[in-house]
This record gives structure tokens, sequence and C-alpha cells, in this order.
């Protein structure tokens, strides 16, 4: 489906962005859409979601005022297909100027995902562990509770992309701390890199 590699995608998204943050939540959210993909039968499909996530925030960094709207024109230079360009804008929808509305599964997951990987981190981050391996969904309910906890990260969001995908808000919220447990070794090994 998609002319890019993961190497390219990486290479682009390096070049787009440079601080220790975003190239972490770029990852993050590769390793929540892969376990998706894999989770709800699209695995011949798991690098090209994986793409998509790392790519998700390409313009944010350098452009925040135009996020989502000078992406397609980053990721035109970077050799990425028109299909792949869509799905990633279709994140931005209804709270940037973009009107690409998450239709496929993987654009509702990856709306629904993207704010709440942050309130994950944000939670794990205060642990003595530092880590989503040893946290309990009760916890991340505790904090997703709270307004003024990771308050920049969207519970309206997450909210309306659980009900695009006419899940549960437990439902989304477990599956992504464990999309999030099983990739927080690999991001954390990229990321020695910016120690």
């Amino acid at each position: 489906m998609s002319e890019i590699t993961r190497d390219k995608a990486m290479e682009l998204l390096k070049k787009h962005n440079k601080e220790a943050f975003h190239i972490q939540h770029a990852l993050t959210v590769e390793g929540v859409m892969k376990y998706f993909a894999r989770k709800l039968g699209f695995e011949e499909d798991e690098e090209y979601w994986g793409i998509v996530g790392l790519l998700h925030d390409i313009d944010f960094e350098e452009y925040p005022e135009e996020h989502c709207i000078k992406a397609p024109e980053l990721l035109r230079e970077g050799g990425v297909s028109e299909d792949m360009i869509r799905s990633v804008c279709s994140h931005g929808y209804g709270l940037t100027d973009t009107i690409v509305k998450p239709e496929h599964i993987m654009e509702k997951i990856l709306f629904a995902t993207d704010e709440l990987t942050g309130i994950i981190w944000a939670a794990a981050l205060m642990r003595p562990s530092k880590s989503t391996k040893d946290m309990e969904l009760k916890s991340l309910r505790k904090k997703y509770k709270s307004k003024g906890f990771a308050a920049g990260c969207s519970r309206e969001v997450i909210e309306q992309g659980a009900g695009m995908l006419g899940w549960e808000l437990n439902e989304l919220l477990e599956d992504t701390l464990m999309a999030m447990r099983e990739c927080e070794d690999s991001v954390a090994e990229v990321m020695k890199e910016y120690e």
C-alpha cells in the first residue's frame, strides 16, 4: 500500500523532529498502532499502521500552528503515498482545519489513542518504576478522571475516538495500556541515543 519503508519513515521523522519528546511519542504511537493491527486481524498491514503512527505528528514540532495542514507537503517530499497522507491527517479531525475524517478502523484508532498515549506516559512517569509495565488499569482510570492531570491531553478527543470505534472507554484504556507495555522496551532502546 505504501512506497515508504520504515527506515525511510524514521529518517523523515528525524528530519523534521529534533526534540526527544516528539521522537518518543512517535515511536510510542507506532508501537500502539502495530499492536492494534495484530490484535484486530490486520497483521499483513502491521508495518503500514506503524508507519502511519510514526509519522502522524511529522509537522507538529516545526509548524505547531499548522498541524496536519503542513503535513501533506512534508510527507509528499518524503515520498509518502496519498493514502498514508490521508490517514496521517485524519487524526487532526475537529482539532485543526483539516477536514479529513477518520473512516478506516486504523484512522479511528490513531485518533482515539494519540492523546491517550500522552496520559498513560505521564501517569507512568509518576510511578516509582517510571514504567507502564506495573501500572494497573484502576490506577490509569483514576489519573484519567483527574481533569488536572495531563490536562493538555484531550479526554473529549479520546472519548470521541472510543465512540467512533464503538468501544467502551475502559476497553480503549486497557488495550492502549497493554500496547504501550508491549512496545516500551523497544522505544526505550531507541531513545538511548537521546540521553
